[in-house]
């Protein structure tokens, strides 16, 4: 084969092989990431597969940077703010609209008019007996509903003893005494509630909310007793 026949057919060989790679580089940047085909050779492979593996990636960032996005959004035009403090104001005021209403005295009503004008400790108990049954409420401090400082104070306000409202109140208003010298009648304070002793460790309380006044073991050893006008 002549010198110019042999440069005519390297030159074809060229340009066809030039033709054949860069329509194989327009392929690679034209398919989606997911259906790149691997190179014939090692280092062909190698530079698809990480180029694959960096579109995949991308998309995958790109989704879901998208979805953290919309999350966000959402959160901030579907809800508010409401703090803690607002939802149970919201619970106890939905509380006392459906609470049954007393008609009955109320403490100051007792204490203008004792209905039992002789103090007894025994009558104490007689009187906290009557209430069994009366469910908890936040705040009340009539047979409508009683927390546990309501129902003390109730029940001594019908002796025409002033107590005051709170636990810890109703602890500095008395004087604290010997467990072996309390009699039934006399108050049960713990941290943040409290209670009407009954004797052989039980006590009369308004417990918590969904419960009622009942008679029950006094179940923590970190009590002490306060006895009322001494």
């Amino acid at each position: 084969m002549s010198t110019t026949s042999r440069r005519s057919v390297k030159s074809t060989l060229t340009h066809f092989a030039a033709l054949a790679t860069a329509t194989a580089f327009v392929a690679v940047f034209t398919l989606p990431g997911t259906s790149l085909e691997p190179a014939a050779n090692a280092e062909g492979s190698a530079n698809a597969e990480a180029l694959a593996e960096l579109q995949a990636t991308q998309s995958q960032t790109i989704a879901f940077t998208a979805e953290a996005e919309v999350a966000q959004d959402l959160s901030r035009d579907e809800f508010g703010a409401t703090s803690v403090a607002e939802i149970r104001r919201a619970q106890l005021a939905a509380a006392a609209a459906a609470a049954p209403r007393w008609s009955g005295p109320g403490v100051s009503d007792f204490l203008a008019n004792p209905a039992y004008p002789d103090f007894s400790l025994d009558q104490v108990v007689q009187v906290a007996l009557q209430y069994q049954g009366v469910p908890y409420r936040y705040g009340g401090s009539t047979p409508a509903g009683f927390d546990c400082s309501g129902f003390v104070q109730y029940v001594y306000a019908q002796f025409g003893v002033a107590l005051p409202r709170t636990v810890s109140q109703q602890d500095a208003a008395g004087t604290r005494i010997s467990r072996a010298d309390a009699r039934p009648g006399d108050l049960v304070i713990m941290n943040g509630h409290n209670g009407i002793y009954m004797g052989n460790g039980t006590f009369i309380d308004s417990p918590r909310a969904g419960g009622v006044v009942s008679v029950r073991p006094i179940w923590t050893d970190n009590y002490w007793i306060v006895r009322i006008g001494i």
